[in-house]
């Protein structure tokens, strides 16, 4: 076992050394430390009140990743209501934000993985089977499930062709690491490929789809009952949502906008910053100050009239792209583009910058002809425009990227197809 070897003594206490240099700088790490105080304690106190029944449990990264175990979750109550539900977070952000989430019966951090502590964890947890989300694996737990003989299954796995786990000597402790797990379920068969060259032989491997696009489809069917900008402020405007912008998108997008309003009178822009500071929505209104009139979405029962709304709450992002005619993803100057996703299900053109390449959707709404790729300024008023002058294009787009997010739905269903057979064993074992 050199690779398990080399982990705990080599990179584990290297991971010790970097996270506590990093708490003396960032909030966020000191957090995560502070978060996992009495962790043990109170995961105790909390498993002795589960009583009987097959036990999952669910591992996330962080929010983004959680976001598609719900579906797994949700669906899994309904068909398998006796099982007991247990998730985990690596980052605050996650743990912070899911802490009331209502359909699991524990929400916790995972414990940083040195080979007591998995050992530690899993004598509490007890699980009948686990479930990583997309990439966050942790070696010594996962070599604690496979030597207890505990299923453990990779939902919405994913390995890009660049990804450094290619490399020769990362690519051999991967190799060991995925060896124990049981089935790797991937979105893609373009995965399933990457995934075999890293030369794994144990686990099954298959395409079978990815759960985000079942989370957006309920979560947009539950944001249409919902009307939280009144219908008066948007009768006869055309609608441009701007989500998750950042300064270097809104660098591109409020300039493009303000040369529209040469030729479109009509028009209402709603930004929804991605961090709402209150130093970023005062910057905002200054760049627009003496060109539109602006309001605050938190002041909208004063609107009289305002071109541009800036929405200084979270949260509301996938209600608010509900009444776009058209709208523009950020991300996509900056670092990387946010989730297309849930602007496409309402079936709108969807606009982002060059920077989307680390995403799968974009790239297929682009393909698709249901999304547009905006260089400069310039490009973004040009492309607007037409959208917004030729209905039949608009809706001809709008349908494309629709399409794209229907066609996808169902992955759910199919990781439960992987999943429940080892809960209905562990629960006809005990009934027998």
């Amino acid at each position: 076992m050199i690779w398990m070897f080399s982990y705990n003594a080599v990179l584990i206490p290297l991971f010790w050394l970097t996270v506590g240099f990093l708490a003396l700088f960032k909030q966020k790490v000191r957090r995560a430390i502070r978060g996992r105080r009495g962790l043990f304690e109170s995961l105790a106190a909390k498993t002795a009140q589960l009583g009987s029944g097959p036990r999952l449990w669910v591992h996330s990264s962080s929010m983004g990743e959680f976001e598609q175990a719900k579906p797994i979750i949700s669906a899994l109550r309904q068909q398998m209501p006796n099982v007991k539900i247990l998730v985990t977070f690596f980052s605050p952000s996650g743990y912070e934000h899911s802490r009331t989430y209502p359909l699991a019966d524990i929400i916790s951090y995972i414990p940083f993985d040195s080979s007591r502590n998995a050992r530690r964890f899993i004598d509490l947890v007890k699980p009948t089977v686990a479930v990583m989300v997309r990439y966050d694996i942790w070696p010594n737990h996962i070599w604690e499930l496979h030597r207890r003989k505990i299923p453990v299954i990779i939902a919405n796995a994913t390995m890009r062709r660049n990804t450094p786990r290619r490399l020769p000597l990362i690519r051999q402790f991967h190799r060991h690491v995925y060896n124990a797990i049981d089935r790797i379920l991937t979105v893609s068969p373009s995965d399933v490929a990457m995934f075999r060259v890293l030369g794994i032989t144990r686990p099954l491997l298959e395409a079978i789809g990815d759960t985000r696009y079942d989370q957006v489809a309920a979560r947009s069917a539950e944001a249409r009952k919902r009307s939280i900008i009144p219908s008066g402020i948007l009768q006869g405007k055309k609608v441009i949502v701007a989500g998750s912008t950042w300064p270097e998108d809104e660098a591109v997008l409020l300039p493009a906008f303000l040369q529209m309003r040469q030729k479109l009178s009509n028009l209402l822009l709603i930004v929804v910053p991605h961090e709402p500071t209150i130093d970023h929505l005062e910057e905002l209104e200054r760049q627009l100050h003496g060109q539109v009139r602006t309001i605050r979405f938190s002041a909208l029962n004063e609107y009289s009239g305002e071109e541009v709304v800036i929405v200084d709450s979270i949260g509301i992002l996938l209600v608010l792209y509900a009444s776009a005619h058209i709208a523009y993803v950020g991300g996509s100057f900056r670092q990387g583009i946010h989730n297309v996703l849930e602007a496409a299900v309402y079936g709108i053109p969807v606009l982002f910058g060059p920077r989307h390449r680390n995403s799968h959707e974009p790239l297929q709404l682009v393909e698709r002809g249901g999304a547009f790729v905006i260089n400069d300024a310039m490009e973004l008023q040009r492309t607007l425009l037409n959208l917004l002058d030729d209905d039949i294009a608009r809706t001809t787009a709008g349908n494309r990227a629709s399409a794209f997010v229907q066609a996808n739905l169902g992955a759910t269903q199919r990781i439960l197809s992987h999943l429940a057979p080892y809960l209905r064993r562990t629960s006809s074992e005990k009934r027998s």
